[in-house]
């Protein structure tokens, strides 16, 4: 398979809300190639108000295999995309103040969308400590393994290989899939895409060209 470009990557992600994890995950299109950006300083190690610190070690590693660094610049972790979904799971999305949540509750088909009876704050939690479970079993952390092996877990993950106690690892990942891109994509007044990194490999200047000579500005009123 010919290697995908993360320009070619965000092309096909359109909208950046569905993207097949798969031509992240394999190796072989993992994206490595961006426009020219100058290199950004090491990024402040952030306070997490959601994730514990465990957590966030598996987080961070995890977007960061999603949408891994290269030669010319930082990835998900550089960008902040895990602090954003802390912020995300933290606040009113996390609780699903905007779901339905009085059931009756039925397994739902994929068109349907989100149809768990517990918030995204919960699943993340559960999660992500059935995840820590599995791999203390095999004695291992995620962080620590091979890129290889990380993509393998992730891709069980993804085919929803894992019960996580109760929560199919499909929609779990999937959740931290699209969050991973959203945050890395995000508008930086959200505190991701540092320097604009994602907005200089598109091409995009940026709702106020903040990369084109102007300072970054919130928009008039």
């Amino acid at each position: 398979m010919d290697k995908v470009t993360r320009r070619a990557f965000v092309a096909t992600v359109g909208a950046v809300t569905v993207v097949p994890a798969t031509a992240l995950l394999s190796p072989t299109t993992h994206v490595a190639a961006r426009l020219n950006s100058p290199r950004v300083a090491e990024p402040p190690k952030p306070t997490y108000l959601f994730f514990t610190a465990e957590e966030a070690i598996f987080v961070e590693a995890a977007c960061e295999r999603l949408i891994p660094a290269d030669e010319s610049g930082p990835g998900a972790l550089g960008a902040g995309a895990p602090n954003y979904l802390d912020r995300q799971l933290a606040g009113a999305w996390g609780a699903g103040e905007r779901l339905y949540r009085s059931g009756p509750w039925q397994a739902g088909t994929p068109s349907q969308g989100y149809q768990l009876p517990i918030t995204p704050a919960e699943v993340f939690h559960i999660c992500l400590r059935a995840i820590s479970r599995d791999l203390e079993a095999h004695g291992t952390a995620f962080q620590n393994l091979s890129g290889d092996a990380q993509d393998a877990y992730l891709k069980s993950l993804e085919s929803g290989a894992h019960d996580l106690d109760g929560v199919p690892s499909a929609i779990f990942f999937d959740m931290l899939l699209k969050m991973s891109v959203e945050g890395f994509f995000s508008d930086p007044v959200y505190g991701v895409n540092r320097d604009m990194v994602a907005w200089r490999m598109t091409g995009f200047p940026g709702a106020y060209a903040g990369y084109k000579g102007q300072h970054l500005a919130s928009p008039a009123p």
